[in-house]
């Protein structure tokens, strides 16, 4: 590692692991086999006791292996189940263990990269880990860096994703000028209003070049979920109703199978039992037939894996359609970009408000704005690029690396405040 500074962007989808030398041109460093990016995933399998990482552990589950599958564990950051422990194979873990495993694993890709591995490493963070609440926001940050020096890191710094983003941009840049970074990704979205200039990117202090910085809690996998809960749940048995009319069957269970971090957490025999009791009572009691066999077969993740498929096709499609087809189960809906759009108008609302807030802070016009960088996956979908761009018409928009960009500019702060 002799030169050669650590950034670590532990994503709630994707993750990346960057290296710089002092003044030098920042790479990630391949992950997963050939690949710089790996999904922040991790598979526990029941029948050889092995752990898989990445695609690896996304192919096992999907193709039907029994075991544990964990996703998005950084949304998990700050919330109540940080102190709860989960069920892994014989054993109980608790989510900082988690993390810490798959953490864990980027030091191995980094040790056989390098032969060796820094003690100092700078890890992203988002503006806001929680929402409208600092205690957990710095218990989230806390929970990371623990579960980051158990694996060896000792001197932890964080830094903000999007500025991390900006340093990776600076580098391209040959005069002064104000930039907003819109870094949508997948559990959150942040803001930052910063100057950028070939002469401030020598600094190793950049505190007076961050004019503001604003986020809020929503990310790719919250446009999921809305799209899941919108077009897919009601199949299964949202909004339905007893056969005597007089109420509806309890919400919860759909909403969590719309979440990516508390479908696991829905596989019990009590709840298999519950739904079959709600079956029985049911108006459309077909509908729920369809729910136990995600129950039952563990299909959540699969039929999530659809619905984000889906999602990503509406980018550039008028329209698609959520498929689910395996053994007991052939399901199908339609959906259009339009539904897809009002299905999530609140999240790009609040993705909206906080840019405003971006802007407040800094104290400066949209008008001000010469550049808008964009990253994140959650950037692609059309409804948050045009709430990103259309208030800045002179801007120039620079679309950086979607995945890596993070990654990299971490690289770059960690070679300035480590080398």
């Amino acid at each position: 590692m002799s030169g050669l500074f650590c950034g670590v962007d532990f994503g709630t989808t994707n993750s990346t692991v960057g290296l710089c030398a002092p003044g030098g041109m920042p790479r990630l460093i391949p992950v997963e086999g050939e690949h710089v990016t790996i999904p922040s995933a991790l598979f526990f399998s029941l029948e050889d006791g092995g752990t898989y990482f990445g695609r690896a552990a996304v192919f096992e589950y999907m193709d039907g292996a029994e075991g544990r599958f964990m996703r998005a564990l950084k949304s998990i950051l700050g919330t109540s189940l940080m102190k709860e422990t989960t069920q892994v194979g014989r054993d109980r873990m608790t989510f900082e263990g988690l993390i810490a495993r798959f953490l864990r694993n980027l030091r191995a890709r980094l040790e056989a990269e390098c032969g060796s591995v820094p003690e100092e490493v700078v890890l992203g963070r988002p503006v806001r880990f929680v929402d409208e609440d600092e205690a957990a926001d710095r218990a989230a940050q806390d929970q990371l860096a623990s579960a980051a020096r158990a694996e060896g890191f000792r001197h932890i710094e964080f830094q903000f994703e999007p500025v991390a983003a900006a340093l990776h941009h600076e580098r391209t840049v040959n005069r002064e000028e104000l930039v907003l970074v819109v870094d949508i990704g997948g559990g959150t979205s942040d803001f930052s209003v910063l100057r950028l200039s070939p002469e401030r990117a020598h600094l190793i202090d950049r505190r007076d070049d961050i004019l503001s910085t604003s986020g809020v809690h929503v990310g790719g996998t919250d446009f999921d979920r809305q799209l899941n809960i919108a077009k897919v749940m009601p199949h299964m048995g949202l909004g339905s109703r007893t056969r005597d009319g007089k109420r509806h069957l309890p919400v919860w269970y759909f909403n969590d199978m719309a979440t990516w971090h508390k479908i696991n957490l829905l596989y019990t025999a009590k709840n298999i039992r519950d739904v079959q009791a709600l079956a029985r009572e049911a108006a459309e009691p077909e509908k729920l037939d369809r729910f136990l066999h995600l129950l039952t077969y563990r299909s959540g993740h699969r039929l999530a894996a659809q619905v984000e498929k889906a999602k990503i096709e509406l980018t550039d499609m008028a329209g698609t359609a959520i498929r689910l087809a395996e053994p007991g189960l052939a399901f199908e809906a339609s959906v259009t970009r339009a539904e897809f759009e009002a299905a999530s108008a609140e999240l790009v609302a609040r993705i909206d408000r906080s840019i405003d807030e971006a802007l407040k802070q800094a104290g400066i016009p949209a008008e001000a704005i010469e550049t808008v960088i964009l990253t994140g996956g959650g950037a692609q979908v059309p409804a948050v690029r045009m709430s990103a761009t259309a208030r800045f018409p002179r801007a120039r928009i620079a679309q950086s690396d979607q995945f890596g960009s993070v990654g990299l500019g971490l690289a770059v702060d960690a070679a300035r405040k480590f080398g």
